[in-house]
């Protein structure tokens, strides 16, 4: 089948992956307005591809009625303007319904979730992605990696299986690692996505990856389409001017084993007005003697 070599969601992984926040309301739920407010932001910013359901989301703080929501909500926004890319995870069955409830939708990819659970081995990694895969033959696949064990020839096992396994959104923050990752899984078989965003493109990209993730994109769409205009030009010294731009906001983000992550993106999307800044437990609003620095880099940005 000539519609199974997905070349359309491969090239849409080869960019700026962005994963929206979730807004929540003053009542804790999900503000639907201020989330289509968002998207449309994204889109008009120049955002091709979105990941509903990503850790940026809070997938895991969100109940399985509140993924639903967020699929529907942003599907139903972005219409034909970008490719989805559904976050699905926890157990099999419930990944599996995240998976089918998306392609209803029309949703032509999902992100699968690095596994949860403290007992992880190599091939039961394989076993959990491929029982996912398998059940969605037609849904382009990503494998979200944060394991560090995890090696490349795995991988290529998983897709032996399952060729609609077409990229890896790698998150392992060793750009060494990653390079030979990708060799022992196939270079050029697999869309190799940045999955530590704008700080780790530049290595990551040097090493082979053609697309990374974002959170800040939620703030500053322009910085990040910024960033990937001049790695795929190749021109490093560009790139990493915007790496200058952006590290100290990544820093606050990545402190202490990245507690703070969505929550300096939420602190920042309200400092421009955009959304409230409440996070969902186990994450944490900032101490307001830390958001006025959040606010002055999100208002240097939007100049």
């Amino acid at each position: 089948m000539s519609g199974m070599t997905f070349e359309t969601e491969r090239t849409a992984l080869a960019d700026v992956v962005a994963i929206p926040v979730t807004p929540f309301a003053e009542d804790g739920r999900v503000d639907q307005d201020a989330h289509r407010a968002l998207l449309r932001r994204l889109l008009d910013g120049g955002v091709t591809t979105l990941t509903p359901n990503g850790n940026t989301g809070e997938f895991y703080t969100l109940t399985p009625q509140e993924r639903r929501l967020v699929t529907e909500l942003t599907v139903d926004e972005v219409g034909d303007r970008a490719a989805i890319l559904v976050g699905v995870g926890h157990d099999v069955p419930t990944a599996v319904a995240s998976a089918l409830h998306a392609r209803e939708l029309g949703v032509r990819m999902v992100m699968v979730h690095q596994p949860v659970h403290p007992y992880v081995s190599q091939s039961g990694w394989v076993d959990y992605h491929r029982a996912i895969a398998a059940a969605v033959p037609d849904l382009g696949v990503v494998p979200y990696i944060r394991n560090a064990q995890l090696s490349g020839t795995r991988l290529a096992e998983l897709a032996d299986d399952c060729p609609n396994v077409i990229g890896v959104k790698y998150a392992v923050p060793d750009a060494a690692k990653f390079a030979a990752f990708a060799r022992d899984a196939g270079l050029e078989r697999f869309v190799w996505v940045a999955g530590l965003a704008e700080p780790y493109a530049p290595s990551y990209f040097s090493a082979g990856a053609t697309g990374f993730t974002s959170g800040l994109v939620n703030v500053a769409p322009s910085v990040s389409l910024n960033m990937i205009e001049a790695l795929r030009s190749g021109d490093y010294p560009a790139a990493m001017k915007v790496w200058e731009q952006i590290r100290r906001f990544e820093e606050l983000r990545a402190a202490n084993g990245s507690a703070n992550n969505v929550t300096v993106v939420k602190e920042a999307l309200a400092s421009l007005g955009l959304c409230r800044r409440d996070v969902r437990p186990p994450s944490r609003e900032l101490p307001e003697d830390e958001r006025a620095e959040v606010a002055a880099i999100a208002a240097g940005w939007s100049i």
